[in-house]
């Protein structure tokens, strides 16, 4: 195969991705919007109080510089004056690639921390792997505990749920129970895998490597119990912020004026449209909405012209704030770095 065709192939590859990610896009936004006048769902947002919408987008960047705290706690062992700056800026601007190019993101924050903590690649996707196996658990968790908080209701109208949850705990336990024989066991294991994945393809054998390579570096960042023991904490302040910014969605819309609205109801409301955040459509679009609206209705009993105004306006904050402050963090620290865009574009060619 030449280089040609290997980067035709390539690209026709991103190429279906993307497609498919705003296809997804498009048939989550039919399904939400079904029925529903979109006039009236402007109207509402409208209407919306200014106030509480300074208090949510507040919350929901504070929530990503813990975020970036966590962090700098994870790199730790491997730089421990790593600036916070750096990597707030960087995971905005991973956030807002990814509300245009679904997933992008983790990569453009890897290679831009990089190059601006001179620290490796690899050891930094290894760094986000292991944030994201955090946020996993944790998600889990989060459903656990609405299944217990509106046990019967949550039950009878999303049936899946349970089921779900119970395939993401075991694979959950797959996951950890292989990065616990990569860790412990590294070189036989390592070893072992390679050479079998090498007898199907040697470019699969490659990238097994490279995969092994950043998971141990990742998970080799983060190590002391004093470290262990803040990032568990700053991950439960992360998802109680997260819960926060959904409790406070109500109170921009007054929602709280058409039944009463407790922590509780953000809880579920999180958890549950969570999910639809981690469905790769760009920036969550029209998943969100879908699973929040389905909460809103089937749940709370909100109609729905007021549930995707909710949907609609928390997005709409979310999306934008993290396109402009990511687009500003990446301009203000590219000063620095004037090839940086070009580097940042050759780099992820090469993915």
């Amino acid at each position: 195969m030449t280089l040609e065709t290997s980067k035709n192939i390539k690209f026709l590859k991103r190429a279906i991705n993307y497609s498919l990610s705003f296809i997804l896009a498009g048939i989550f936004l039919y399904i939400a919007f079904y029925n529903v006048d979109f006039g009236e769902v402007l109207k509402v947002v409208s209407q919306a109080s200014f106030f509480w919408i300074l208090v949510f987008l507040s919350t929901y960047l504070f929530a990503h510089y813990v975020r970036a705290l966590r962090w700098k706690v994870i790199l730790n062992s491997v730089k421990p004056d790593t600036s916070v700056k750096n990597l707030f800026g960087a995971l905005m601007v991973g956030y807002g690639v990814n509300c245009v190019v679904p997933r992008l993101g983790e990569i453009a924050r890897a290679v831009l921390i990089g190059r601006w903590e001179g620290l490796s690649r690899s050891s930094m996707f290894g760094a986000i792997i292991v944030e994201r196996i955090i946020d996993m658990i944790f998600s889990a968790l989060a459903v656990l505990v609405s299944l217990m908080i509106w046990n019967e209701d949550l039950r009878k109208n999303f049936p899946w749920l349970t089921t779900a949850f119970y395939i993401l705990t075991m694979g959950m336990g797959a996951v950890i129970l292989l990065l616990y024989l990569v860790i412990k066991f590294k070189e036989k294991f390592y070893g072992t895998i390679v050479s079998l994945v090498g007898k199907i393809s040697q470019n699969w054998a490659n990238k097994t490597a490279y995969i092994f390579s950043m998971l141990t570096q990742g998970f080799g960042s983060l190590k002391g119990t004093k470290n262990y023991l803040l990032t568990l904490f700053l991950s439960i302040v992360i998802i109680l912020l997260y819960v926060t910014t959904s409790y406070i969605g109500f109170f921009t819309l007054g929602m709280d004026q058409i039944r009463p609205v407790n922590f509780a109801m953000g809880w579920v409301l999180m958890s549950i449209s969570t999910i639809g955040v981690i469905i790769p459509t760009p920036g969550a679009t029209g998943s969100y909405h879908t699973f929040a609206k389905s909460v809103l209705v089937l749940l709370f009993g909100f109609n729905e012209v007021v549930s995707l105004s909710y949907a609609f306006l928390t997005h709409m904050i979310s999306y934008f704030s993290s396109i402009l402050v990511g687009l500003f963090f990446f301009l203000t620290l590219n000063k620095q770095h004037e090839n940086l865009l070009k580097v940042l574009k050759t780099e992820v060619d090469e993915l």
